[in-house]
């Protein structure tokens, strides 16, 4: 069976984390594993001194090194299996079944990647712990995980705030449309409004295009707003999001088009930077 996994640690937006994460969890009626990644680099395993011998009096300091990152690896440990446990709790009081709790020590990427077959949405804070960065800002890792990661990703935003209606970015190309496919047979949308919104020209094609994605969410149930706007993409897209107070924005994480782009003139990085709201992506 396939989980939400939700991707914690001591950040600020672990509690958001754990707020969506209990949410997707109750509409998808799918169980939920929290996860926590020690990080290897910051806090290695125990260091093999064997090649040092010969070092004479230096080699007893490197002993104390090693035991020294030993117990800081030991610690930093447990201290994520207190986080699990704390987000345990707070997912249980928002509503989720008792979660099941995994704890790793490698590299967050290559874990997610081992566990990707588990996954049926992936919840992730848009900053981590370690993270640096202003509020306008992706964690480091966030590219390398939408990269790798061949599932749904939700991208949380700082705080909570239940989603109740949609915003689905949409520009008419075949990756578009599957995208289109996979919101409308998804049960994490089911009941919301969705706003189906193209940025560009109001032409023929355009309409026609629009139209065709519309009547495909509207076979799957959903109240559907179509509406084209001009402009720049992102500027185009916050200004309704604003104007329709939108809750939830969807986009594929992956295209050739200026709405999909993704590292490659990256529109989508800059929505996932600068979005107050969080972000769906499907591929």
């Amino acid at each position: 069976m396939t989980h939400v996994m939700a991707c914690i640690d001591n950040s600020q937006s672990s509690l958001a984390v754990c707020d969506y994460a209990a949410w997707a969890t109750q509409e998808l009626d799918a169980p939920l594993t929290l996860l926590h990644v020690l990080d290897e680099e910051k806090y290695p395993a125990a260091a093999d001194l064997s090649g040092n011998i010969g070092l004479g009096s230096r080699e007893h300091l490197l002993e104390e090194l090693a035991t020294l990152d030993a117990q800081r690896a030991r610690l930093a440990l447990e201290q994520g299996q207190h986080t699990l446990e704390k987000a345990r709790e707070r997912t249980v009081i928002a509503g989720a079944a008792f979660p099941e709790m995994k704890q790793r020590h490698g590299h967050l990427v290559e874990s997610l990647s081992e566990l990707e077959k588990e996954i049926r949405l992936l919840v992730i804070g848009r900053l981590g712990e370690d993270s640096t960065r202003g509020a306008q800002s992706l964690g480091s890792q966030i590219e390398a995980v939408v990269r790798t990661i061949h599932r749904p990703i939700l991208v949380t935003a700082s705080s909570y705030k239940k989603p109740e209606k949609v915003m689905l970015a949409f520009d008419g190309s075949p990756t578009a449309y599957k995208t289109v496919e996979m919101l409308a047979a998804s049960q994490l949308c089911e009941g919301l409004p969705i706003h189906l919104v193209m940025v560009g020209t109001d032409s023929g094609d355009n309409r026609e295009a629009l139209d065709k994605a519309r009547s495909m969410l509207l076979t799957s149930g959903f109240v559907v707003h179509a509406e084209i706007r001009q402009g720049e993409v992102e500027m185009a897209l916050h200004a309704y999001q604003a104007e329709h107070a939108i809750v939830l924005l969807v986009m594929g994480a992956y295209g050739q088009s200026r709405i999909r782009q993704f590292l490659v003139g990256s529109t989508t990085t800059t929505m996932l930077r600068t979005a107050t709201m969080p972000v769906l992506l499907l591929r």
